[in-house]
């Protein structure tokens, strides 16, 4: 035998796209862990040629399933960034996107079963500790692709899988704001480092001489953004108490910028090295806190938010189009506790059977 065959889903989830696997068909071992997944990507290619990625940071995702260690939830969603062009494999952060898919996969794996009209999923996700509750739809205990909803960046319509996230305030950092400031002024730029479902560092892109409107191609030739915001946040990680970041994707990059489609805010969003080409689950929860929340870097950029009642609907004008989402939450004085944030997204089964990796890299054992 020369190559290993382990069993996977290739899963849409939002606007992302990966291999869902049973953590059980998997090594225990984390290195290990981490060259078999690198070798099912093709982690280190620019095309991932020798795997299944498809040469993007959103297509290197992977998704790890399991029944859940809690007595509150069903499933445990274990994530993995695998690196495009690099032999890296980052598992500090979570992905909304995927965790879109994790309620349709852990149905189809068999790892509960479906109830006749809705089924209703409680996720645990591993990396962060949050806690998402899935409602998918499943006519006759089948999972339902097909629909009418719409998002942005993935072409046509799909079933709506509607999400509720709670728990995600200081995801890693156990903190809203990880600096204990505002704002914080880093390289000569005002930046607000904030934790919520993702620690991310957020900017007005004007103070990088961009106007926020960009292209995902314009930012991803324009190397000198990327040359001078990669120290900023590898200070901003170290000021969060991520230590040291330099091979880890978190904290994101997001610029931001006023709204000009009757949205609420402009965002691009980087993963960190790259511009996403729409937006992040995670991190448009972060953006809506940052945007709701008086004296960050996104005051003045919106509309009045940080005067709105809770709940309140904030609208994300993305590189794609417009990403919503709806925050519960509590003003604190010039504070705010956000009780949870709600979103519909879809997802789609791609393909089912084996990844095959080669056996040197790990031979189906412990």
């Amino acid at each position: 035998m020369t190559q290993t065959a382990i069993p996977y889903l290739l899963v849409r989830g939002g606007t992302s796209r990966g291999p869902f696997f049973r953590r059980s068909d998997l090594p225990a071992d984390r290195d290990v862990l981490s060259e078999v997944l690198m070798a099912a990507v093709g982690a280190g290619h620019a095309l991932n040629i020798d795997g299944i990625g498809g040469g993007n940071a959103v297509t290197t995702k992977v998704a790890m399933l399991s029944l859940s260690a809690r007595d509150d939830c069903d499933i445990d969603y274990f994530f993995a960034q695998v690196a495009v062009e690099k032999r890296e494999v980052d598992f500090r952060p979570t992905c909304g996107n995927m965790l879109v898919g994790v309620a349709p996969a852990a149905i189809e794996m068999g790892l509960l079963p479906a109830q006749d009209g809705e089924t209703t999923v409680r996720i645990h996700a591993v990396n962060t500790g949050a806690v998402v509750e899935a409602v998918v739809q499943t006519p006759g205990g089948v999972v339902r692709y097909d629909g009418d909803f719409a998002i942005a960046g993935v072409p046509g319509t799909a079933a709506p899988i509607r999400l509720g996230f709670m728990e995600t305030v200081g995801s890693v950092t156990n903190a809203l704001l990880p600096t204990g400031n505002l704002r914080d002024v880093i390289g000569g730029v005002e930046v607000t480092c904030m934790d919520v479902a993702m620690p991310v560092m957020l900017a007005r892109a004007e103070d990088f001489g961009l106007t926020g409107y960009e292209t995902q191609a314009e930012l991803d030739e324009n190397r000198a953004f990327y040359e001078r915001a990669e120290p900023i946040r590898l200070q901003a990680g170290a000021l969060m108490g991520l230590g040291d970041v330099s091979k880890s994707v978190t904290p994101k990059i997001t610029l931001l910028a006023q709204p000009r489609n009757g949205g609420s805010v402009t965002a691009r969003y980087f993963m960190p090295w790259s511009c996403h080409p729409s937006m992040a689950v995670t991190g448009a929860q972060c953006i809506a806190a940052c945007a709701i929340l008086p004296g960050t870097v996104a005051d003045g950029l919106t509309d009045g938010l940080t005067d709105t009642a809770s709940p309140v609907t904030v609208a994300i004008e993305h590189a794609a189009g417009t990403f919503e989402v709806l925050v519960d939450f509590v003003r604190q004085g010039d504070s705010i506790e956000i009780r949870s944030a709600g979103l519909v997204r879809t997802a789609r089964l791609l393909a089912r059977g084996d990844v095959m990796i080669p056996a040197s890299v790990w031979d189906g054992g412990t």
